[in-house]
């Protein structure tokens, strides 16, 4: 990346995610340029992953910390990093996980892709993708809900679930971000639908999508049915 480069920064949520975070920003630092920046969004983690961030942004100028008070769900803590990312002046934002199941080695090629793209989707659903250290009941589950947003919203999108995504900030604004209404996991598939839905051009390239390495897992079945409830409201709605 030269020093014309549009600047990065890569927004990484956290909750009680004391055991991944020091390891993951360590890992995004060695990954990316100079130039790329970190933000972790904590939702007042009560296992201190927020004081540990800010111990790791004193020793890094290139990690940031955005304390929230209370859990609020994913979608919000996006949203937030977004509005902090704008007033800093960032013109690439890109979804991360903190738990490796985003695997750093990827966000070279996602932000060079950024450069000729308005959105960037990392795909477990691609020809060269694929999941590592996952049960078949949960690969049938999101490969499924991915295929029936697809057919639901005709939308040519494989990976609608997927959370480690790169947006340039007019892709952002343009879909206005107030007006959301996903706060869980949907907010992904709101979010690339919103984005197809005004014409901004993506791309999907393979990711290999690892189970977390440490900690418990967020995900459950209640978030699943919650994200494709949502589905229909979005066809007929947006």
């Amino acid at each position: 990346m030269n020093g014309s480069a549009p600047r990065a920064l890569i927004v990484i949520p956290t909750y009680n995610e004391i055991e991944n975070i020091e390891a993951i920003t360590r890992a995004v630092v060695a990954r990316t340029p100079a130039g790329v920046h970190i933000l972790v969004v904590d939702d007042g983690s009560p296992d201190g992953t927020g004081k540990k961030a800010d111990e790791l942004s004193q020793g890094e100028p290139r990690i940031h910390v955005l304390h929230r008070t209370q859990k609020e769900g994913l979608g919000p803590a996006y949203i937030a990093g977004f509005l902090w990312g704008f007033s800093q002046g960032y013109e690439q934002l890109i979804e991360m996980d903190a738990d490796f199941s985003h695997n750093p080695e990827f966000l070279p090629e996602m932000l060079d892709l950024l450069g000729s793209h308005d959105f960037v989707i990392g795909s477990r659903y691609v020809r060269g993708g694929g999941t590592v250290n996952w049960g078949v009941m949960r690969k049938i589950i999101s490969r499924g809900g991915s295929f029936y947003a697809r057919m639901m919203l005709g939308a040519p999108i494989r990976d609608f679930t997927g959370g480690f995504n790169g947006w340039n900030r007019k892709v952002l604004e343009g879909i206005n971000l107030s007006t959301l209404e996903a706060g869980g996991y949907s907010f992904q598939i709101e979010l690339k639908y919103r984005a197809f839905k005004k014409g901004f051009r993506f791309t999907e390239f393979p990711i290999l999508f690892e189970d977390r390495r440490v900690g418990k897992s967020k995900m459950s079945s209640r978030i699943v049915v919650d994200a494709l409830a949502l589905v229909p409201k979005l066809r007929f709605k947006t």
